[in-house]
């Protein structure tokens, strides 16, 4: 994809290369921007999770998010194991704007559609609903805390 002179491409993180980038995306956007603590910005989910990794043509890590599934999405999907959990998705300052993130939130749904599910939920900090709304995310529930930012449930039907 080619967004303003960015090319970029995502694809799904193998390998121990690809999860650093997208830790070191993740530090820098939640732990350096957002100042949320380190030691909860990562979690035992991450071992098991689904990882897509958003690239410049230079290879240069671009965003990140990741997708839990089966018993791991269970507590954040009301325990339905047809419905993924996409969450950390994270873009680094220098390249939003350009469709890293709906690109992002495209590839963890294909990832989910591989992994036969019927639906992805996610936890939006509120200010994120919109975007969210326009990739045909629904708000459901009430507002709630999380990491000290308010957040919505939000589902979409693959």
């Amino acid at each position: 994809m080619t967004a303003g002179t960015t090319a970029y491409s995502t694809r799904r993180a193998l390998g121990e290369s690809d999860l650093a980038a997208c830790f070191q995306v993740r530090k820098d956007v939640f732990v350096g921007e957002q100042q949320v603590p380190e030691e909860i910005e990562y979690d035992a989910h991450d071992a098991s999770a689904v990882h897509v990794l958003a690239v410049a043509s230079d290879g240069s890590a671009l965003g990140t998010g990741r997708l839990l599934h089966g018993e791991d999405a269970a507590g954040k999907t009301g325990g339905d194991h047809t419905v993924g959990s996409l969450g950390r998705l994270a873009v680094t300052r220098a390249a939003r704007g350009l469709g890293v993130g709906a690109a992002l939130v495209r590839a963890i749904e294909a990832e989910a559609r591989t992994l036969g599910l019927a639906a992805v939920d996610l936890h939006a900090q509120t200010h994120a609903l919109g975007f969210y709304e326009r990739l045909g995310y629904t708000a459901y529930g009430p507002e709630f805390p999380d990491a000290g930012m308010p957040h919505r449930a939000m589902r979409r039907v693959l």
